[in-house]
């Protein structure tokens, strides 16, 4: 396994594909994508090939998430996390969160929160979050939850 940060465009196939199918492509794309401060992690194959991607910026949580006891700059935001459907459960998912949490809390988070789907409740609570909140929908992409975990 490779894992590194990259430029959004070396994920966006595989957000595509794993998150928006038979969408437009343009909607794996969020507004916080290009920003200086948001990275993108991306393990690769001993071949090469993309296995998971995540995504990690600077947004402020719900008011349901933080409590409002982390400062602006000390909360980041994990959005489309994707693995590869043909390698789900070999480490590409988690290898793809350890190294965002662990750049995250280099860069000064001490908070990561994500809207994550019910079908990945598990994956999530295995890596030490909790959910918060009342279960909400995202229209056409199904039922969420808001995930936490404090870093470091």
């Amino acid at each position: 396994m490779l894992v590194k940060l990259v430029p959004v465009a070396e994920v966006l196939d595989l957000r595509w594909h794993v998150l928006r199918p038979g969408r437009p492509r343009d909607t794996a794309l969020t507004d916080v994508d290009l920003l200086p401060d948001t990275f993108h992690v991306a393990v690769y194959t001993d071949s090469g090939d993309l296995g998971a991607c995540a995504t990690f910026s600077t947004e402020p949580p719900p008011d349901d998430v933080s409590g409002g006891t982390f400062t602006a700059v000390e909360v980041r935001r994990l959005r489309k996390m994707a693995s590869a459907p043909d390698l789900r459960g070999q480490g590409f998912g988690s290898a793809a969160l350890r190294a965002g949490m662990d750049e995250s809390a280099a860069r000064g988070a001490r908070l990561l929160w994500c809207s994550g789907r019910l079908a990945a409740a598990g994956f999530y609570r295995h890596h030490g979050f909790t959910a918060v909140g009342a279960q909400f929908t995202v229209p056409a992409i199904g039922e969420h939850y808001h995930f936490v975990r404090e870093l470091g």
